[in-house]
């Protein structure tokens, strides 16, 4: 019996590395898509979403605020993570390009409008949409496992592969540990919702304002993540071992 797509992209991913796999209907997000993206990324119905989980170690040396720490979360959770994302859309790009559909990888980490400070398409959407998490008070896609330490790839396409989830129901309760530690308080304490502008929750220019800061003082491309590290979900385990409450 021949191996159906959607379960030859899964083992494809998964055998590259990823850790997480959904299948996102896009349809639904689609006046949101074409607000940031356009017509290029909009008229794609569905997403393929990978994710790679941050390594704890690595993450929990962003409130030491030293370069040396910040040099090795860079390098390793950033830019070696998003290479190896890209490479995993790419190859499930390409099968779906050999099977007569159309595919678009969308860049893990790629700045396409300096006036928005944004991408073609929301990686968090995507994952958000194949039910594999919520979308924060911080803005990241929050997993029920590891919080936000994971980060995303897409690649948008028109194959008819059925839909993993839907989006899930925000956890974060009255949890505002995100918005709280924020050293220049970008977020507005607000929950996702695709009726309002990022500009209600996020204020990403003086987020990207501290990033360039952070550069120039310890010399490392930005390195903040101070929402990330601190949010109870992606520490909970941590939190059970050592009796401390987050």
């Amino acid at each position: 019996m021949k191996t159906d797509l959607s379960t030859r992209i899964r083992r494809l991913a998964t055998s590259l590395g990823a850790d997480y796999f959904g299948i996102a209907d896009l349809v639904p997000a689609r006046d949101f898509i074409r607000a940031q993206g356009g017509e290029r990324t909009a008229r794609y119905p569905r997403s393929v979403v990978m994710g790679i989980r941050l390594q704890d170690s690595l993450v929990d040396m962003l409130p030491d605020r030293d370069r040396e720490g910040a040099i090795l979360y860079r390098h390793n959770s950033y830019d070696v993570v998003n290479a190896n994302l890209d490479l995993i859309a790419l190859r499930v790009a390409n099968i779906l390009q050999q099977e007569g559909y159309g595919a678009l990888p969308v860049p893990a980490s790629k700045r396409t409008s300096d006036e928005h400070i944004a991408g073609i398409f929301s990686q968090k959407l995507g994952a958000h949409m194949a039910g594999l998490g919520w979308i924060g008070r911080s803005c990241l896609l929050v997993t029920p496992d590891h919080g936000p330490r994971v980060r995303w790839v897409n690649v948008l396409t028109d194959a008819p592969l059925t839909p993993t989830g839907s989006p899930m129901e925000p956890r974060c309760g009255d949890c505002t540990a995100c918005v709280d530690i924020c050293p220049v308080k970008a977020f507005t304490g607000r929950m996702f919702s695709e009726d309002e502008p990022r500009e209600a929750r996020f204020d990403a220019a003086a987020c990207d304002r501290y990033f360039r800061q952070l550069e120039k003082e310890m010399g490392v491309a930005g390195v903040c993540g101070l929402c990330l590290w601190v949010c109870p979900h992606g520490r909970k385990k941590k939190a059970k071992t050592s009796g401390r409450n987050y």
